[in-house]
């Protein structure tokens, strides 16, 4: 019997050439498509037919302490799509696990918005959201 290892360490983020690092407790990173690959339409006869869908848009949601400087590099970049035309803040996306197979990426992503912050007696953490119009995802394994 086989014995695998993941490591949370070994989960690699570069967006617009940025290396992302300083991930807060827990759950750290969310990969999402915007939108089911399929879905199915049933008559009053109980035939079917599925559609495939060809938007292939979806969300990386990735959670860093507010002790980042991450956050520093993505608020300056934000700020440089927002006050710029043409999408200044338009970048790669990838994201691989180096201890596992799994691929996500994008050729041109974005910042949805920035991220809501909180003070608190401890540090808290900035939940950042990229956007995709054509994410490509392996699901592997560890």
């Amino acid at each position: 019997m086989a014995l695998h290892t993941y490591d949370a360490a070994q989960v690699a983020i570069v967006f617009a050439g940025i290396p992302v690092d300083g991930f807060a407790d827990g759950t750290f990173l969310s990969v999402e498509q915007n939108e089911d690959s399929f879905s199915l339409q049933v008559g009053t006869d109980g035939e079917g037919c599925r559609s495939k869908s060809n938007n292939r848009s979806g969300r990386v949601t990735f959670t860093l302490g507010q002790w980042s400087k991450t956050n520093d590099l993505l608020s300056a970049l934000h700020q440089l799509d927002i006050n710029t035309p043409n999408g200044d803040g338009i970048g790669p996306l990838l994201i691989k696990d180096l201890s596992g197979t799994s691929l996500y990426a994008a050729e041109k992503a974005w910042i949805v918005k920035p991220p809501a912050a909180a003070f608190a007696r401890e540090a808290e953490s900035r939940e950042w959201i990229i956007e995709t119009h054509d994410l490509q995802q392996f699901h592997g394994s560890n």
